[in-house]
């Protein structure tokens, strides 16, 4: 049995809502506040355990309440834990979520930047594992660990988010590259309008003629390159009540579903219906499908 190797972030998230968000030096009253467990890795290994993948994240925590709580999150959701504990304090992420859904971010990665390469190569990477991460972990820990995967054989799937300076290396190593409209055009160095600008971006934005781009485009679904071949995947019309673990629901849903032998424009469509799911619940880590809520809901 194959299985899903995620290196990535596991953060606490703090979460308040507003009616929208502010401008720059604006104060607004706020209409609740909620902390629940996040951090891309977390949830993108929580996501695909939640579907039915065996799963294990590669993190590191603070020893702290905080981390405390992520490692029995994570085990309560059946991902196999293998963390590192550091001396900085758990990763935060603070977010305000609008009345429609969206949000605005900042993390501060907090004991994520502990994460190095002894502790990725702590774990065992087989032929057809499907490996999975982001960049709120040091780049150099991501190059080893996808490094790992190519020698193995594996599948390296590189969320490449957030958008940051530095990360352009990590693209040659990665066999899919998920990003969503933004990421595509900071890597890309082009604009992305609509889906057909999104197709030509990542054309030009592709290491190799092998190497798939799958672009999230939010309510409007997605759209990917594998070859010579386009694969769009329209939105779900569903009630928005946030989107903060959608991006990461669906890379762990993708995943899950690769790693399950799944065609890429089958996993494409499996990992949309998981993430119209997830924006109807408010969290990040907390608001990911199981099986059961995405074949009930989809009929999949």
């Amino acid at each position: 049995m194959n299985n899903v190797l995620v290196a990535g972030s596991a953060n606490i998230d703090l979460v308040a809502t507003v009616p929208r968000l502010p401008q720059p030096g604006e104060t607004l009253p706020g209409e609740g506040f909620a902390l629940h467990p996040g951090g891309k890795g977390a949830n993108q290994a929580v996501a695909a355990a939640r579907l039915g993948a065996a799963t294990t994240l590669v993190g590191c925590v603070g020893e702290d309440a905080f981390g405390q709580d992520l490692r029995a999150h994570l085990v309560e959701n059946g991902v196999t834990c293998s963390l590192k504990l550091a001396e900085a304090p758990t990763g935060t992420a603070m977010i305000l979520v609008d009345e429609v859904g969206e949000n605005s971010i900042v993390v501060i990665p907090g004991a994520n930047g502990s994460l190095d390469a002894a502790a990725i190569a702590e774990v065992p990477v087989r032929a057809g594992d499907v490996l999975v991460s982001q960049l709120e972990i040091p780049v150099p820990t991501v190059a080893s660990f996808f490094a790992r995967g190519r020698a193995a054989k594996a599948l390296n799937v590189l969320n490449a988010a957030p958008a940051i300076a530095g990360a352009d290396d990590l693209w040659p190593l990665a066999d899919i590259v998920v990003v969503n409209e933004v990421e595509l055009e900071f890597f890309a160095k082009a604009p992305v309008e609509d889906r057909r600008g999104a197709a030509r971006a990542a054309v030009a934005a592709r290491c190799f003629p092998q190497q798939i781009i799958v672009v999230t485009l939010g309510r409007e679904g997605v759209v990917a390159i594998d070859g010579d071949q386009i694969i769009e995947h329209p939105g779900h019309a569903v009630p928005v009540v946030d989107t903060t673990g959608a991006g990461d629901c669906f890379v762990g849903a993708l995943a899950a579903r690769l790693c399950a032998g799944d065609r890429l424009a089958e996993g494409l469509a499996y990992a949309n219906k998981a993430a119209a799911i997830c924006v109807q619940r408010p969290g990040a880590g907390s608001s990911m499908p199981t099986l059961v809520e995405v074949e009930a809901t989809y009929d999949a």
